[in-house]
């Protein structure tokens, strides 16, 4: 998971660790930040620390995790190089990166972290209908085998929905993750990207929770 309230270089971070094989979920808030790393699910979270909530509320997400006993590994990524600042991110957090950062650092640490938390990425998701979500290729394949071409966008609302299949997510909690909040992208669009991945891979592929949004289609694991 990424929190980092910068639009941009949440998308450079998300796309650079996505190229590398990564399933990536990114948010710009604490607050969307908390939630979504509580849902569980995560080999590591990269927190920028200086947010719209505060200048350590990054801090005090790592935190509110710790409290709970969530031991998730946490890479802290913020301009703050203080040692002040490093000390409080070492304390609650596993490892610290000062920006500007070379992409090919950041990449190094954070497998290190996964690695020596001793997990590793699941690189394919079974879906309802014996389809197979395969995220480091970025594919999907139907029950054969055989390769159902999705665009960008749909595979990441498609892996979106998959890596938390338990849950329902809104129009607007889509547009964030997916379109990354985009002011010209309106709920619509996931419809009509929802009307497509229905239409390639099966009506029971994506549910629809009636007030609220959409959710996988049972059978995911």
């Amino acid at each position: 998971m990424l929190l980092e309230d910068d639009d941009r270089l949440r998308a450079l971070i998300r796309t650079g660790l996505q190229e590398s094989g990564h399933s990536v979920e990114d948010v710009g808030s604490a607050r969307e930040g908390f939630n979504l790393a509580s849902s569980g699910g995560f080999d590591a979270l990269i927190l920028d620390v200086m947010l719209p909530e505060g200048q350590e509320a990054g801090f005090g997400v790592a935190q509110r995790l710790r409290d709970e006993g969530d031991t998730t590994p946490i890479l802290f990524l913020t301009a703050r190089a203080d040692v002040e600042s490093r000390l409080t991110g070492l304390e609650v957090g596993d490892d610290y990166l000062s920006k500007p950062f070379d992409f090919r650092e950041l990449r190094a640490r954070l497998s290190g972290l996964v690695r020596r938390a001793g997990g590793q990425a699941s690189n394919a998701v079974a879906l309802p209908g014996g389809f197979q979500l395969h995220l480091s290729k970025r594919q999907i394949t139907d029950a054969a085998g055989e390769t159902v071409p999705l665009t960008p966008k749909e595979f990441e609302l498609l892996e979106g929905l998959a890596l938390h299949a338990e849950r329902a997510y809104s129009r607007e909690e889509l547009i964030t993750r997916i379109w990354s909040g985009q002011p010209d992208v309106d709920s619509r669009v996931v419809d009509v990207y929802v009307r497509n991945l229905r239409r390639k891979l099966g009506e029971d592929m994506i549910l629809t929770v009636r007030g609220h949004g959409y959710r996988l289609g049972e059978g995911a694991g």
